[in-house]
């Protein structure tokens, strides 16, 4: 019997990102760095941000929260996609490639409202300075936050549970190295353009919506700053956003060419690429971005390598 067969009603087999051999030793090195770099990365932002009492504002609250969601991210993807590169047939039950792809999109949409909310905290603290321990007060920084992740876990319900109602037959090989929506309804032997309809116009109302009040937060930033700010305070300010706007695009540009593109056989492709951007690359580089950009959280790194290098 065919062994696709045998597993055809509840296993499905990840294909990955390549067969060639040396090239998938490769990638497992080059996948280890940049997710080890990440998990370090995002503790020493928590830790940072619980430890310093400089750093305990709304705005340092948030990215920890950033950190955490970048750390359980990656850690829903990228371990099942490193073992894929020492099996030659990476299998996953389909009860857990449902579950996997739920937290996969549960976590991403938690992000993109997060990053909303931090783009509002932005807007507050430069065209509201006066007021902004009074608006971003800590119940409504809580508030926020679970927001965001309470909209992330209901919203993602959707696709999830109109995949898991879908019957697969045969063909169980997803064209992807973790059970994301757009590869798995394809192997349903069933008429699929419901799914493809709800996928496209619902995730793309939740990233498109989000996306916009963040670059509504922006352009307020921008017209006070032009209006209002003096040209010597100008530079700070845009410090201070600079690290939040490259990390949005880099979350934003991933995602819109991934559920926003064009769905063609070229574009499975195109859609692996963004995914190793949006899984591996990106929840590693926030870190840096935001140490590399951003005075307080470097002093406060200084400072504690200061008192181990003192004891």
């Amino acid at each position: 019997m065919d062994p696709l067969n045998k597993t055809s009603l509840s296993d499905f087999i990840l294909t990955g990102l390549t067969d060639v051999p040396w090239l998938q030793k490769f990638l497992f090195i080059f996948v280890l760095f940049f997710y080890q770099l990440g998990i370090m990365g995002n503790i020493m932002i928590i830790i940072l941000a619980i430890r310093d009492p400089s750093l305990h504002s709304p705005m340092y609250f948030f990215l920890a929260n950033l950190s955490f969601l970048d750390i359980c991210f990656s850690s829903v993807t990228i371990p099942k996609m490193m073992a894929g590169f020492w099996i030659q047939n990476n299998v996953i039950s389909i009860k857990a490639c449902i579950v996997q792809m739920y937290l996969f999109h549960s976590l991403g949409f938690s992000e993109g409202v997060l990053l909303s909310a931090m783009g509002y905290d932005r807007f507050v603290a430069i065209c509201h300075p006066l007021r902004y321990r009074i608006i971003m007060r800590r119940s409504i920084c809580f508030y926020l936050v679970f927001l965001s992740w309470s909209a992330g876990l209901t919203t993602s319900l959707v696709n999830t549970l109109m995949t898991s109602r879908l019957p697969f037959c045969n063909v169980n090989r997803v064209r992807h190295f973790y059970c994301d929506v757009k590869p798995v309804i394809k192997l349903a032997c069933r008429d699929i353009r419901v799914n493809e309809m709800t996928l496209l116009y619902f995730s793309g109302f939740i990233c498109t919506g989000t996306f916009i009040l963040t670059v509504i937060s922006y352009f307020y930033i921008i017209s006070h700053l032009v209006t209002h700010q003096s040209s010597k305070g100008r530079p700070k300010a845009f410090s201070t956003c600079s690290a939040h706007l490259t990390v949005v695009m880099l979350f934003y540009g991933t995602a819109m060419c991934t559920y926003l593109g064009p769905d063609s056989e070229a574009s499975i492709e195109s859609d692996r690429v963004a995914a190793i951007l949006a899984t591996v690359i990106t929840p590693s580089l926030n870190p840096i971005i935001y140490t590399l950009r951003n005075k307080e959280v470097r002093n406060s790194l200084g400072n504690i390598f200061k008192t181990s290098q003192y004891w």
